[in-house]
């Protein structure tokens, strides 16, 4: 743990680094779209800064036709807000938060675009066996998964059935439920791929896919999760802080204490 917090530290070090990263919570950019940010870096410079964030584990980077496309891993952040950040403190720290943007924008409205996409992609370290975060992820989902479609105060159950043509399925009552996914592709235990709105309404495609990677002392996790349509604005970042919350906490907890 210390080891991989001393790479997040070194990678947050340098103001350049961190300037890359507000640019990437955006959107990905290829390492030449991130050179024209800093006409005065040389690209060489650029691909360093990109290697230390890379080690860090606060960026991940997928091969994209000829081209090498760099995303944010805001797991790591998560990490390091769960092991410093209380759950008291946070409610105080967030009003703050709220309190000084809303000085500084003056209000916003939240808007609705009738176009647009998002692509999330993120890695998390599991110290446990390919197969025991794969049957976390299907069989034992109801065990760690805490985020529920159902009404609140109403309990619901799970089932998850990694077969194609399976569901991902929240059920309350006798008739009523929603479904988080359908599974279309299956590899086990290296992957699983499902299509689903997680939570968002309306005219929108989504589709999410978990890989495993083995891994000395344990299995790489690598999430990808794309999204286009009718999208408000908020939804890549509450989806983002959702899957570091789900895979970087609750399942990670899940699989490594068991």
């Amino acid at each position: 743990m210390s080891e991989s917090l001393s790479s997040v530290f070194k990678a947050l070090g340098h103001p350049i680094r961190r300037e890359i990263l507000d640019i990437l919570k955006v959107s990905p950019r290829t390492t030449g779209e991130l050179n024209a940010y800093f006409p005065e870096v040389t690209r060489y410079a650029i691909m360093k800064h990109l290697k230390i964030l890379e080690e860090g584990n606060l960026v991940v980077v997928r091969r994209e036709g000829k081209y090498k496309r760099n995303f944010l891993n805001a797991v790591p952040l998560q990490e390091m807000h769960n092991r410093w950040v209380g759950k008291y403190m946070e409610t105080t720290a967030n009003s703050l938060l709220n309190l000084r943007l809303a000085v500084q924008e003056k209000g916003g409205n939240e808007s609705m675009k009738a176009t647009k996409d998002f692509r999330i992609e993120q890695e998390i370290f599991l110290a446990a066996p390919r197969e025991e975060v794969f049957k976390a992820l299907t069989e034992k989902v109801e065990d760690w998964w805490e985020f529920r479609l159902a009404p609140k105060g109403v309990t619901s159950n799970f089932t998850f059935d990694p077969i194609p043509g399976g569901y991902f399925l929240e059920k309350w009552g006798e008739k009523e439920g929603a479904i988080w996914g359908n599974v279309y592709y299956v590899n086990a235990p290296e992957e699983i791929r499902l299509y689903g709105h997680l939570g968002m309404q309306g005219a929108v495609n989504s589709a999410y896919t978990y890989r495993l990677h083995e891994k000395e002392g344990g299995t790489l996790l690598q999430l990808s999760h794309t999204a286009s349509g009718v999208i408000q604005d908020h939804w890549e970042e509450e989806h983002s802080k959702g899957w570091e919350y789900l895979l970087g906490t609750l399942l990670k907890n899940y699989v490594e204490t068991k």
